[in-house]
């Protein structure tokens, strides 16, 4: 009998390995702290082991993957590591202030880099404006998007993502936190991003609402927003590091497209954005392509209230289609309340679609909604409250 015990112990933690916690524990904690492969059942991260993302790791349909506070994953050196909720599974990763949840480099501190690993990828079922499935950058390859709005991904709270962010491609990157259709059922508050290879924040369609983000000295873009995505974020904060900056590729605070070739496709995209404070540079030895502030590409939409852009290299507000430009003329984007103040004062205004309004008239329309000009730019304004006890800023590989 003892003996068929011990064959029946041995097979079942096989079954756990195999499944990442696919054995009938009540919490389903995997019994190696290496993850690859698939997570098909409920699974539990415990805050007592690091974990090691080895490749990408995909969370599938029906499945949950439950982190506890205070839990650091890591990714494998050689094998880079990346993790992807699919659609119909869910992450629960609700750290607190004092415990937050750690994604970051395998590497030694002092040996860290940008791109050390993928980033997180979290994948619903809410609308995009693609007229067919599509699937999500970075070589995942998997679908995202649908016609729930309302569809739950699970929840992101007191969340840290440093050196994320590995091209699989040109044009294709995994960035820190990329989110596809992803619904507004779905909880994000309260992460930051620690130099990002590629964007920080990128919101591919969906409704997702978000709130207390900050992206700290990011490569590329520190929020994108693409395919439709109609959410709202709430006290966003952006601060650039100066001598780190994408090589190949324009880094600005937000970037804002309806999608790639600026077509009309329903939804447009039009995020709503309140509470944002977005830090350039703002010293003339900065990199070459640190670049925008808010940058507004074709066909898109958007709603900015009581932000504060400033210390950008190349311009603020800056519209760059005529149907983005149309959009802020007729009222349907929204730009008021907001202080803009860039490295060059005379490029606080941009518009490039000048036959529907100069930069001289959108200037003046920006005035006259009690948005305002301002010329010093205040240390203080990169540390709201909320991010006392669970973010960090270091330097460049630490």
């Amino acid at each position: 009998m003892k003996k068929l015990l011990s064959i029946l112990l041995v097979l079942g933690l096989f079954s756990c390995e195999t499944e990442l916690g696919g054995g009938e524990g009540t919490i389903g904690v995997p019994t190696v702290t290496t993850l690859s492969g698939n997570i098909n059942t409920t699974t539990t991260l415990t805050s007592d082991k690091v974990w090691t993302l080895k490749g990408y790791v995909y969370v599938t349909d029906g499945a949950k993957l439950i982190i506890q506070p205070g839990t650091v994953i890591i990714s494998d050196i050689a094998e880079k590591g990346a993790l992807c909720i699919e659609r119909g599974a869910q992450i629960i990763a609700e750290g607190t202030a004092t415990k937050p949840i750690v994604f970051t480099s395998g590497k030694p501190a002092g040996e860290r880099a940008p791109g050390d690993w993928g980033g997180i990828i979290i994948l619903g079922r809410a609308k995009t404006n693609r007229s067919s499935e599509p699937t999500i950058e970075g070589g995942i390859g998997r679908a995202f998007g649908g016609t729930n709005d309302a569809d739950n991904s699970g929840v992101l709270k007191y969340v840290r993502i440093e050196y994320a962010g590995i091209a699989a491609m040109p044009n294709s990157e995994i960035n820190a936190l990329t989110l596809g259709g992803v619904g507004n059922g779905t909880v994000i508050e309260n992460v930051q991003t620690v130099y990002a290879n590629d964007d920080a924040f990128e919101f591919f369609g969906g409704t997702v609402n978000a709130k207390n983000l900050y992206a700290y000295a990011t490569a590329d873009d520190d929020f994108d927003f693409d395919f439709g995505y109609t959410g709202t974020i709430t006290n966003g904060v952006a601060k650039r590091d100066p001598q780190f900056v994408d090589s190949g590729d324009a880094g600005n605070g937000v970037e804002c497209d309806n999608d790639g070739t600026g077509s009309s496709a329903q939804p447009t995209t039009h995020p709503k954005l309140f509470n944002m404070v977005l830090i350039g540079p703002n010293v003339s030895s900065a990199l070459s392509n640190h670049n925008l502030g808010l940058r507004f590409r074709r066909a898109t939409q958007f709603t900015m209230k009581n932000s504060i852009v400033v210390g950008w290299m190349k311009g603020g507000l800056s519209l760059e289609s005529n149907e983005t430009a149309q959009f802020v003329k007729d009222g349907i984007s929204v730009f008021e309340d907001n202080s803009v103040g860039v490295f060059n004062p005379s490029l606080n205004f941009i518009s490039k679609a000048t036959t529907i309004l100069t930069s001289d008239q959108l200037k003046i329309l920006a005035l006259s909604k009690n948005n305002k000009e301002i010329t010093s730019v205040i240390s203080e304004l990169d540390k709201p409250i909320w991010i006392n006890g669970w973010t960090r800023f270091p330097s460049k590989g630490n």
